[in-house]
Formats: structure tokens, sequence, C-alpha cells
């Protein structure tokens, strides 16, 4: 039974204006409101992104908590190859699904790329683009695709020198592993079990130690595949990172394979409350990465020597701790910052990161009550 309002959706400017109305009617309400933006069809996600963000204090969950979630689990990638976060401007990374989600990871990785020391000018890095190849329902997208969303367009595969894989228009994901080796295959594509046998076992030929499969897809039915899969076909080498939740896999060694969940929970409760207690007047993408960056430095060496990406989930609150300090450090840093009730952005700036952290606990409301006593 279909719940909603039974008539056509609004599109074009009449969509923007209700949307425009309730913003606006939402901040002169509550001036220091946050709003999260979930679940926005593509075309809506970034034009509302794009519309808004140096407006009103907004992020969109789906386009930047899930890119900054997947790039704290590149950046762990890149550590259990034993390789230095510089060296994440030299990874090759094959992207399935052009939608927002897709997008947005590939957007803040490349600006994480750009962000990388000796990285300092977009054109040494052939604008950022030339280490990803990004596929959807079509294949490989290259610059003959005709009506391409400017969003995915700046990530078509040109023609020139670079391209020394010779892959054309639509390629097959198969032919795109194979002849490209990447460090990580990304599926954000919401097809279930697209990373079949033959792709996977193509990754086992990849330019990396250990390559990385994240099958970002929700729910489970989704997911483009799952962990005994990549174990298997890949190798016990492997390090796989899903949306979905799976159970850790025993392999030969009777060593864990592990199932990380890359979960946006990880970030989006401590970027609010990082803006909320900075006072941040928007949510820059300095801001995002700092939150991502935070989040891949929870984890030790010796976690991802295992192969886990991601913290335990039952570590959540104090995650959400580290990752607001991180957010409100950053509003503080690029000036964005005008404080909250109890705290100018003159006393944050002066904090230590510990100092940080602590006050922002102490900020986070707990889900416990005060029983109620019967004075009779």
């Amino acid at each position: 039974m279909y719940l909603g309002l039974r008539q056509p959706r609004l599109e074009g400017e009449e969509y923007l204006a209700v949307v425009d109305e309730f913003m606006e009617a939402v901040h002169a309400r509550w001036p220091k409101a946050i709003v999260q933006f979930e679940d926005f069809q593509m075309k809506w996600a970034f034009e509302t992104l794009q519309r808004y963000r140096s407006r009103f204090c907004m992020f969109n969950d789906d386009v930047q908590g899930t890119a900054g979630v997947a790039l704290a689990g590149l950046l762990g990638a890149v550590r259990a190859q034993g390789r230095p976060l510089a060296d994440f401007t030299k990874q090759k990374i094959v992207v399935v699904g052009a939608g927002s989600a897709g997008i947005g990871v590939l957007n803040m990785a490349k600006h994480a790329m750009l962000r990388m020391p000796g990285t300092h000018k977009i054109g040494e890095l052939g604008e950022g683009h030339n280490q990803f190849w990004v596929l959807d329902k079509d294949g490989l997208i290259t610059k003959s695709r005709k009506d391409l969303d400017p969003a995915v367009a700046r990530f078509a595969r040109g023609y020139g020198p670079e391209e020394v894989e010779d892959l054309h228009e639509g390629a097959s994901l198969v032919e795109v592993v194979k002849k490209v080796k990447p460090h990580v295959l990304l599926g954000l594509s919401g097809v279930g079990g697209i990373f079949n046998e033959e792709v996977l076992k193509a990754m086992k030929e990849s330019d990396s130690p250990c390559p990385a499969i994240f099958a970002m897809s929700n729910p489970t039915t989704k997911a483009e595949c799952t962990p005994e899969d990549v174990f298997k076909h890949v190798g016990e080498n492997a390090v796989f990172a899903s949306g979905s939740p799976f159970s850790n896999v025993t392999l030969s060694n009777g060593r864990k394979g592990y199932a990380n969940q890359a979960n946006n929970m990880y970030l989006f409760p401590g970027i609010g409350l990082g803006a909320l207690l900075s006072g941040a007047r928007h949510i820059s993408d300095g801001m995002l990465h700092a939150a991502a960056e935070c989040l891949a430095s929870y984890i030790t060496d010796d976690a991802i020597r295992k192969g886990i990406l991601f913290p335990s989930i039952s570590s959540i609150r104090h995650i959400t701790a580290r990752v607001g300090a991180a957010v409100a450090r950053a509003a503080v840093d690029e000036d964005l910052a005008e404080g909250c009730s109890d705290l100018d952005p003159r006393d944050l700036r002066s904090m230590s990161e510990s100092d940080t952290v602590d006050y922002v606990a102490r900020k986070m409301w707990y889900p416990v009550y005060s029983p109620l006593v019967n004075d009779k």
C-alpha cells in the first residue's frame, strides 16, 4: 500500500520553491539549526547541496557522509599496503555506481588527493581525475558518452596518452578490472552480486599487495558481494568493507577475515555536533575532511595489519566525541566558528585537542532518565 500523497511529484522550480520555503522557515525559527538532507534523488541531492551549503548550516549524508566514511576506509586501505598516506595519490580506484553516493565519494577522494603533502595544484594530478574509473549500468563512462550529468562528466575517462589501458566507452567491469589492475574496487551500485566470481578473480592481479573491495550498497541483498566471496576469490590478503552488516570470516589459517562495516553513523552525529558546538556558519569541505581523517586515524597500525579498517560500533560515543572535536577545530581554523552559548570561538581555539574532545563529550546527550520517586 502506498502511503504517500497520490499526486505527481513537483519538478523544477516548483520543487525548489518548496524546499526553499522549508529551509528559510527552519532558519527563521531556529537560526543555529543544522539540517541533514537524506534520501534525495541524485539530481536534487547535488542541486540542493550546492544551493544551500553556503547559505545555511546543512549537509547531505548520502553524498557527504557516505563519502567521508568511504574516504576513511580508502586511507585505511593505503595503510594496509604498508604505504604512507601520501601514496593515496597513486591509488587506482574503480567505482561502480554513478549516483549521488558514488559521485560524492569521488569528489571527496579527489579533494583528499589534492590535500596530500606535495600535491598543491590540480594539474599535478591531471585535474585529480586520472586515478578514477567510473562505471554505471552502461559500463565505463568516457567523454564520448552523451547527455552526462555534469557531476559525472568531470570523472569521465578521456582520450590521450594517459589512457594506456585502451578501454572503450561502455567497457564491462571485468574488462576494466583486468586492464586497470586497481588498488580499490568500490561499489555503490545497488546491484546485488555485481562483483561476481570473474570480477573478484580479476582483482587477484591488482597492483596492490592487499586489494581492497568495498561493497557499500544497502541493504544486504543489494551488496555487490560478500566477505566470503572476497576472501575466497581474491585471496586472504584482501581487505573488505561493506555498507551492510556481515559476519567476520574464518580464514584457512584460523585467522579472521574482517567484514568491516562502513557505516555513516561513524560520522554524521559528530559532524552535526561539531558544527553545532562551534557555531559554524556552514559545513565546509575542510570540516568534512577533518571528520574522515579523524575516523581513519582512530584505527591503530596493529589493527590495520589485521585488516580492520573501522572501529567497533561499541566505541561509537567516543568516536563521535573525537569526530565532533575535529570538526569544531576545523571550523575554528577556517574562521567559520561563531561559538555557542557558553563558549567563544577564541576559547575553542585555545583548547588542546584532548580538552576539545572532553568538552564535546560533556555536551553529548545521554539517553538516561531519572527515576520518578513517589514521596508518599
